[in-house]
């Protein structure tokens, strides 16, 4: 890509998403793949004052530690990395996979493992954003492999990129604020309910966000945003889901079906890659339970790519996610996971918040 929409991207990324400040430090993780975003993020930072610190990652090099590395060298923290979590003031990490599969072949649980071990970083980085305003951004740099995955040429991603960020607008800053409006509106009516149950094909699912805080990611965490999540109460889903195909660590889980007792997954199948999904449910005690529900509210985003960064916003659907609880919900839930499912309502189905039909065929009447 090296056009304005670039210019506009970076632009967008330094000073709404991340809202950085003359004399803050920002990381900027991604492969070389991500280079033209990286300059163009890099050079913006500068102009106001800011100090950009690039963190460049060989993919290789993640697949070399899972097949050769011990279980020290898993289990090993970087101190650089652990100077940034505490030093940063800002990180964007940008998505810029070129192979999608690079880790297909690697067992499981050796990724887990690694996962649980990053589990002090990634909390130092939430306890700072609690209490010292750390701000972080996800984005993703349009490649092949994305492309291939999304089943689109890469002129015709890079064009979805585009439109799901809103970059094709000549303020996406305005527009994200727009956004960001209509979604503060659906958190106050949310705000103080209680009983939230889906309807669906093969769905029929209740749980409860009583006390629990609704937020919105309006282009801020997320780029794109367009959702509007909480932490669900941990004990209270009842009922079954079903879910479209998932992308986990670079697997691909397609038709997910869990059964909730209580707020913990009783049973669980998939057409494909069932036994990869029991070993991650299995991997720690919070790994069963829920630890987000969220509506997509992205109108930009129509169809799923099997990237979750665009497929849990796709406006009318709704998402939960297995495992940690997100900061600022009030969850509870403590895991190594995060992991994100996608439920079509958008034909056939229902959400109902107590007694009000808040979203019908994925349109929200409310």
């Amino acid at each position: 890509m090296h056009d304005i929409r670039l210019h506009r991207w970076a632009h967008t990324l330094v000073h709404y998403s991340l809202a950085l400040k003359a004399g803050e430090i920002l990381a900027i993780e991604a492969t070389p793949a991500a280079a033209p975003l990286i300059e163009a993020v890099y050079r913006e930072a500068l102009h106001i004052g800011a100090h950009p610190v690039p963190f460049l990652n060989l993919e290789t090099l993640d697949e070399l530690l899972f097949q050769g590395g011990n279980d020290q060298q898993l289990n090993w923290l970087s101190p650089m990395h652990q100077t940034m979590a505490e030093r940063v003031d800002a990180r964007l990490f940008i998505h810029s996979s070129e192979n999608t599969c690079g880790l297909s072949g690697i067992d499981p649980t050796r990724a887990a493992r690694r996962k649980q071990a990053l589990q002090s970083i990634y909390a130092t980085f939430r306890q700072r954003e609690q209490s010292e305003g750390f701000r972080w951004c996800l984005t993703l740099y349009p490649t092949q492999a994305y492309a291939q995955n999304a089943r689109m040429s890469l002129s015709a991603f890079e064009e979805f990129v585009c439109e799901a960020c809103l970059l094709n607008d000549p303020d996406p800053i305005a527009r994200w604020q727009e956004l960001e409006a209509q979604q503060q509106r659906l958190i106050e009516w949310l705000q103080g309910h209680d009983r939230v149950h889906i309807l669906g094909e093969g769905t029929d699912l209740t749980l409860s966000i009583k006390g629990r805080r609704v937020m919105s990611d309006g282009g801020t965490r997320n780029f794109p945003g367009g959702e509007v999540f909480t932490g669900p109460v941990e004990t209270s889903a009842n009922g079954v889901i079903r879910f479209l195909p998932s992308t986990f660590d670079e697997r691909v889980v397609e038709g997910i079906r869990l059964v909730f007792q209580d707020g913990k997954v009783v049973e669980a199948s998939a057409n494909q890659q069932e036994a990869y999904l029991l070993g991650m449910l299995d991997l720690d005690e919070g790994a069963r339970f829920l630890g987000e529900f969220a509506f997509g509210n992205n109108r930009g985003i129509t169809h799923t790519t099997r990237h979750i960064l665009f497929d849990e916003k796709m406006g009318g659907t709704i998402h939960l996610a297995l495992g940690n609880s997100l900061p600022g919900t009030g969850g509870l839930n403590r895991s190594a996971i995060h992991w994100d499912m996608i439920c079509d309502v958008r034909t056939a189905g229902e959400v109902w918040v107590d007694e009000t039909l808040f979203l019908k065929d994925g349109q929200i009447l409310v």
